[in-house]
C-alpha cells in the first residue's frame, strides 16, 4: 500500500486521470514503480540527501519550463524563455528545423488512453521524421534510459487503433540533469516496440499489486 495518501480522492489526483467518466492510472505513474539504478548511484555520490534532493528538484523544474518552451516552439508559438534554458532551447529549435520534424499542433501534449488495458497518458507529440510516423518523447536526462522505452511502448498501444499506420518512437534528449544546461541534442528511434510494451505491463501489474489498498478504493480494482 502507498505510503503517504490520506484518501482516495488524493491517490486518484495523483496517480491517475478521469477520462469520459472513468479513472485510469497515469503511465508516468506506473513506471515509476522500477527501480532507477542511475537516480539511486547519484544520490549515493552526493554530499548529503538533502543536497542531492535540491539538485534534482531543480533540474525537474528546469526540465518543465524546457518542456513547456520546446511544446510553445512546435505549436509556432514564441514563447518567453528564461535565460538559465536559452542554450537548451535554442539547440532543441535548431535540431527540430535540421531534422524537419514535423508535428501537427493538435497532437502536441494530447491526453490519450487503452480501453482494454486501463491506462492514460499525456503524449509530447506525434511526429513524421524522415518519412516515418511515430510517438515523439521529449527528455531532459543525463542520458536516454530504458525506462522510457516502457513509456513510449504504453503511448504507441494506446494510439494503434487510431493511427493504424503509428511504427516507431523516437525520444528528443537534451543532456543537462544535475548539471547546468548544455544544450547537447540527442536523437533515438526505438522501433522495434512489443518486448517494452510486454514490460510495461508487468510493471502494470506490479503497481497494482503495490497500491491495491487506493485502487479497490478507487473501484479501479475488485
Amino acid at each position: 500500500m502507498s505510503m503517504w495518501i490520506k484518501d482516495v480522492e488524493q491517490f486518484k489526483k495523483q496517480s491517475g486521470y478521469m477520462i469520459d467518466g472513468a479513472w485510469y492510472p497515469r503511465v508516468t505513474k506506473i513506471v515509476e514503480i522500477k527501480s532507477k539504478p542511475a537516480l539511486n548511484f547519484y544520490y549515493g555520490q552526493a554530499k548529503s540527501y538533502a543536497e542531492a534532493q535540491q539538485q534534482t528538484q531543480k533540474s525537474a523544474e528546469e526540465g518543465t519550463k524546457i518542456h513547456e518552451a520546446v511544446e510553445a516552439i512546435m505549436k509556432g508559438e514564441n514563447p518567453e524563455i528564461d535565460r538559465l534554458i536559452v542554450p537548451s532551447v535554442a539547440a532543441f529549435k535548431n535540431f527540430i528545423d535540421f531534422q524537419k520534424i514535423e508535428v501537427i499542433p493538435e497532437h502536441i501534449e494530447r491526453r490519450i488512453f487503452h480501453p482494454d488495458e486501463r491506462y492514460a497518458g499525456t503524449i509530447d507529440t506525434l511526429a513524421t521524421i524522415n518519412g516515418k510516423f511515430g510517438v515523439l518523447d521529449i527528455k531532459t536526462s543525463a542520458a536516454i534510459y530504458r525506462d522510457y522505452n516502457m513509456q513510449t511502448a504504453a503511448y504507441l498501444a494506446a494510439l494503434g487503433r487510431e493511427f493504424p499506420n503509428l511504427s516507431t518512437r523516437w525520444i528528443l534528449g537534451d543532456d543537462h540533469e544535475w548539471s547546468e544546461t548544455k544544450g547537447i541534442i540527442e536523437l533515438k528511434e526505438f522501433p522495434f516496440w512489443r518486448d517494452d510494451y510486454g514490460a510495461f505491463l508487468a510493471a502494470k501489474k506490479l503497481w497494482e499489486w503495490e497500491n491495491d489498498y487506493w485502487l479497490k478504493q478507487a473501484g479501479y480494482l475488485k
